[in-house]
């Protein structure tokens, strides 16, 4: 197995409650993950998490750059990276958008980051302050080639901290960017949430060993930084386990996309989450992430009252997509429904895999899907 450590840590802020909104809770878990580096450049509805670390970084020994556009700050987190510093950017789609070749680049070259997403309504410009959840499949594909980052979609302020300090212990760990994707909704959203005394934070293994291929199972090699003596060869070419170009060689461009892929997809077991709702007597079954998971859980459970035979799945892990799980809820279902503030992201991969009626029900204009639009279309369906 690698040898990424796992260790337990003092949090950034004293153990306790505090009334914080998504942004500034990103903040925070990127601290307590022992972040130390931000790169990034304003862009609403993402600017309040820059704020915050401009402020508290440098409190914490770390380093805080604006720089002058999205390509630059995604190029100053990987640099950042391979210097040894755990480093995020944040940004909403327009600067995903820009930052897409980087991000191929970190794929390639196996550099751990944190891209924090607050999506909002586009395409293009859109309506920057109003919500939508429109990158999912940009996570995924919006690089060239077959790139498999990490994705995780938090519905809470609460999990806006925690998924954040995740999305950090699973970038260490597997040596991969990984997406936290957030909404507007979800980043402007006030609630109580609580810091732990201490949190269980991924330490990267720092070598010595080829920095481009191993022998171990998980797939994982050691990353030591510039600096650490290894004589580091890093490039966004084909490249052998230690980093030279090898752009000719089929054999060589086969390991090594094959790789990148099987660390991630052998170990989807320990990377995907959800969480289920009322499933186990359902004959409908919802499925649905983000903040519109809230509204689709209020209207279960008022449903659920009333003695309605409905539940729901919540993927909190978006990449790699829980398809077995899908497969198996839906063989079980009368009928599926899917909410979406997109035109049907999620849903087209959940069609991939669906053994029942699918019903996908999308919105975006800008605002919320609200509990009263899921609890119509479910009684809908019921009747």
């Amino acid at each position: 197995m690698s040898e990424a450590t796992t260790q337990q840590v003092t949090a950034s802020l004293p153990e306790g409650r505090y009334f914080f909104s998504g942004n500034e809770a990103v903040a925070e878990g990127a601290l307590s993950a022992g972040c130390r580096f931000y790169g990034g450049y304003p862009i609403t509805p993402s600017s309040e998490i820059m704020e915050r670390m401009a402020a508290r970084l440098p409190e914490r020994g770390g380093v805080f750059i604006q720089m002058e556009d999205e390509i630059a700050s995604i190029a100053s987190v990987i640099g950042a990276s391979w210097a040894g510093a755990k480093a995020m950017t944040a940004t909403s789609g327009p600067g995903i958008s820009l930052m897409q070749e980087g991000i191929g680049y970190a794929v390639f070259t196996e550099t751990p980051c944190v891209i924090v997403d607050i999506q909002r309504a586009g395409p293009s410009t859109g309506q920057a302050t109003k919500v939508g959840s429109g990158d999912i499949m940009q996570a995924k594909w919006g690089s060239h080639g077959d790139a498999l980052p990490i994705a995780l979609s938090p519905w809470s302020v609460q999990e806006m901290f925690d998924l954040t300090l995740q999305a950090f212990n699973l970038a260490e760990r597997f040596r991969v960017p990984v997406y936290l994707m957030g909404e507007e909704a979800t980043a402007h959203l006030r609630e109580g949430i609580r810091v732990p005394e201490r949190v269980e934070v991924v330490e990267r293994n720092r070598g010595p060993g080829d920095p481009f291929g191993t022998d171990e199972p998980d797939g994982v090699p050691p990353m030591p930084a510039f600096g650490d003596g290894q004589k580091l060869l890093v490039t966004g070419s084909t490249h052998d386990r230690r980093g030279f170009r090898k752009t000719d060689d089929p054999e060589t461009h086969r390991v090594l996309v094959e790789r990148l892929h099987k660390k991630i997809l052998n170990h989807a077991a320990e990377i995907i989450q959800m969480e289920a709702y009322h499933l186990e007597d359902a004959r409908v079954g919802i499925v649905a992430y983000g903040f519109t998971a809230r509204s689709a859980l209020f209207a279960v459970n008022r449903l659920r009252k009333e003695g309605l035979p409905v539940g729901l799945l919540r993927l909190k892990t978006l990449w790699p997509f829980p398809y077995e799980t899908v497969e198996a809820l839906t063989g079980s279902l009368a009928h599926c429904l899917t909410f979406e503030m997109n035109m049907g992201q999620v849903s087209g991969e959940i069609q991939k895999v669906c053994r029942c009626p699918l019903s996908v029900t999308t919105q975006v204009n800008g605002t919320i899907i609200s509990p009263l639009t899921i609890e119509r279309k479910i009684r809908e369906v019921l009747s």
